[in-house]
């Protein structure tokens, strides 16, 4: 089979426009959580959330082509852009007919959707917009991107909840594995800040409350955790075959060589206990890579911060890693490298939900390109049932053999990969 490397990353997110203004925030600690100003809260409980700030879309689309676009495929646009500029690539026609583009994305145009209701409440259904479904439908992310690129692949949507982009990079990855794809711009976009996403997340008192310290409202494995804070952006990766990465020359991050996907088949919300869904998963995803537990050196936890997702995921931790996890003992953190290091970025980030996965892999590919790796922010009184090294408020460095990342969701999807430092 194919080995499949990534060439390039692309980032929108809540802390950074850009890749290495994300990456450089998410190193240094900073929250991109703050007070909701995309809606009015005054009659919501929860008033805030992980924006994208000062976002333009004008850079990455020209203006007769914005309103054909929610948020979601805006973000998803500008992070292809980045992720193209960075990987230098320049497809041949015939490369573009193997070229393909899978974006995960979870609830889709939220706010187009909104915007259409109140405009047939309003002003009746024949003031509708014409554009009013390309914005609404969650594939016109990955269906955008191929029209700009001219990318004709295969071309598709994965929707799996919080693990949609994961599962993109995933089966992305699969299509190259095969030789039936040399080239797949993979990822995912999500812009649920809206108030039908808040209100739907408070309605099940998934959300954190703390409102009046929105830069400490997401803490994973802390204590005091009450729940996750929504986030919005995307991700971008370019993945490439081997063979055609280096017969271009290409800058190599890492290369995927591990994909778990299991169901807990448990619970609409909740997740199997001690994860069991998830240890399927992250057990599948190391056999895929053949690799050991004590070969990985750093996972990216799905660690939403929610009491009883922080507690079953670290509990999966545990019974896959063994020893490997847990000899530090609960709550003593070290650098010391005879174990492996865990952290939430979802600290600084909130939850961008379906876009996820996507936004962690590149971090992933990152810590493993520049061996740093960031911290879980705001935790302070670790749980005693998390008994995993965080990485806790400072950012450490480590040579990174291979990382995990975990994407889990509602319904009980659950996806694992495994991203290994390139050896040519």
């Amino acid at each position: 089979m194919e080995r499949v490397v990534v060439t390039g990353i692309g980032i929108v997110s809540p802390v950074g426009t850009g890749t290495r203004e994300s990456w450089s925030a998410l190193l240094e600690g900073k929250s991109g959580v703050a007070p909701i100003t995309l809606f009015d809260t005054t009659q919501f409980r929860v008033k805030i959330a992980a924006e994208v700030k000062n976002w333009d879309v004008s850079p990455f689309v020209e203006k007769k082509k914005q309103k054909e676009l929610d948020r979601f495929d805006e973000f998803a646009m500008g992070a292809a852009k980045f992720a193209f500029d960075d990987a230098k690539i320049e497809l041949t026609d015939e490369e573009r007919d193997e070229t393909g583009c899978f974006i995960g994305v979870g609830l889709g145009g939220l706010a187009s959707l909104e915007k259409t209701k109140e405009v047939i409440l309003t002003k009746g259904p024949g003031k509708v917009s014409p554009y009013s479904i390309p914005t609404i439908i969650s594939n016109l992310a990955a269906g955008q991107i191929s029209m700009k690129y001219g990318l004709r692949g295969p071309s598709y949507c994965t929707t799996s909840a919080c693990s949609s982009s994961a599962h993109a990079l995933g089966e992305a990855a699969e299509w190259i594995r095969r030789g039936r794809c040399q080239v797949m711009v993979a990822g995912g976009a999500e812009a649920t800040v809206t108030p039908v996403g808040i209100g739907g997340f408070e309605a099940m008192f998934a959300l954190s409350k703390r409102n009046d310290d929105p830069l400490h409202a997401s803490r994973p494995f802390d204590k005091g955790r009450d729940g996750f804070v929504c986030g919005e952006g995307a991700a971008v990766l370019i993945l490439e075959s081997l063979t055609h990465a280096r017969k271009r020359g290409a800058r190599i991050y890492c290369e995927i060589t591990g994909y778990g996907a299991t169901s807990d088949a448990y619970h609409l919300t909740q997740p199997a206990p001690r994860g069991e869904g998830a240890q399927r998963s992250m057990k599948m995803a190391l056999k895929d890579a053949h690799i050991n537990p004590t070969d990985v050196d750093y996972i990216n936890m799905h660690g939403t911060s929610t009491p009883a997702g922080d507690v079953a995921e670290s509990q999966a931790i545990e019974a896959v890693f063994g020893e490997w996890a847990t000899k530090i003992g609960s709550g003593a953190a070290t650098t010391a490298i005879d174990h492996v290091w865990t952290s939430s970025t979802k600290s600084m980030m909130g939850h961008l939900l379906g876009a996820a996965g996507a936004v962690e892999s590149a971090v992933c590919a990152l810590a493993i390109a520049e061996g740093r790796i960031p911290p879980t922010m705001n935790l302070v009184d670790q749980d005693p049932e998390c008994k995993l090294d965080y990485i806790p408020n400072v950012a450490r460095e480590r040579r990174i053999r291979h990382a995990v990342n975990n994407s889990f969701g509602f319904g009980g999807t659950n996806c694992s990969l495994v991203l290994s430092r390139f050896e040519g």
